[in-house]
C-alpha cells in the first residue's frame, strides 16, 4: 500500500534550521511530483515546495523562498525539505505530498514543526 512517512518535525528556535524527510513506497516514486504542504493552527493547509522530477523543476511559496530548499532522491524515494532561518510564522504540521502519474493523489500524515523561543 502506499506510505509517506515524514520525519525531522520538532521544537527550535527562531533562526534556527531542520531538514524534514519523506520515504515513500507503494507507487512510483521517480515519476511522481513531490510537495511538501503545511498547515498551522486555524489556517488552510498551503502549499511549501514541489518538486518535479523529468525535467526536475522546483516551486516556492514566497514565504520561504531563499530559506526553504526541496531536493530529491529517487534511488531512496525520498524527498527532503531543508529549511534555515526558521520563524515562528514556520510553525506547523507539515505534510508530504505525492501525484503520481496517473494522477493520484497520496498525504503522509505529517510532522510538527514549532518555532518558539
Amino acid at each position: 500500500q502506499v506510505q509517506l512517512v515524514e520525519s525531522g518535525g520538532g521544537l527550535v528556535q527562531p533562526g534556527g534550521s531542520l531538514r524534514l524527510s519523506c520515504v515513500a513506497s507503494g507507487f512510483t516514486f521517480s515519476s511522481s511530483v513531490m510537495s511538501w504542504y503545511r498547515q498551522g493552527p486555524g489556517n488552510e493547509r498551503e502549499l511549501v515546495a514541489s518538486i518535479t522530477s523529468v525535467p526536475l523543476i522546483t516551486n516556492y511559496a514566497d514565504s520561504v523562498k531563499g530559506r526553504f530548499t526541496i531536493s530529491r532522491d529517487n534511488a531512496k524515494n525520498t524527498v527532503t525539505l531543508q529549511m534555515n532561518s526558521l520563524k515562528p510564522g514556520d510553525t506547523a504540521v507539515y505534510y508530504c505530498y505525492a501525484r503520481s502519474r496517473d494522477y493520484r493523489r497520496y498525504w503522509g500524515m505529517g510532522t510538527q514543526v514549532i518555532v518558539s523561543s
